[in-house]
């Protein structure tokens, strides 16, 4: 029976391609965990609420983050170990990903104040206008 043999250098190579496969394939799960163009642009809402609930629903990033954190983790590994002959594009990918990601959950949070303050605006209004149209009929009175 012959047993195989490994040198260190074979092993690190292996354990270097594996580790660009995992940075890779978590950034694919981080990339398909966000919402699509679509998402948010179409809508089927009847109101400006019904919109703004829609889309803060559709800037929902799921996983991403947790995908992002663990490309990240495993990219720096493999940084730190010198693993990567070419790691240029893990990294702009990387950040690729995770600017896309901040500007969601800036827009997200953006469309949370939004859909919070819209409906106090409209009660505020309606309140404005009735009350204008209270005056304008008290004084018709007289």
């Amino acid at each position: 029976m012959s047993q195989a043999t490994f040198d260190d250098d074979e092993l690190f190579g292996e354990a270097a391609a594996e580790t660009r496969e995992d940075v890779e394939q978590h950034l694919s799960a981080a990339s398909g965990a966000l919402p699509t163009a679509d998402d948010i642009w179409q809508t089927d809402a009847d109101n400006v609420l019904g919109v703004l609930n829609g889309l803060k629903s559709a800037l929902a990033v799921g996983e991403a983050p947790e995908h992002l954190r663990q490309a990240k983790k495993w990219y720096t590994l493999g940084e730190r170990a010198d693993a990567f002959e070419d790691a240029e594009d893990l990294e702009a990918d990387i950040a690729a990903v995770e600017e896309l990601l901040e500007t969601i959950e800036t827009a997200h949070n953006d469309v949370s104040e939004l859909t919070g303050t819209v409906p106090q605006l409209r009660s505020s209004l309606q309140d404005a206008h009735d009350d204008a149209n209270d005056d304008s009929t008290d004084g018709a009175d007289e």
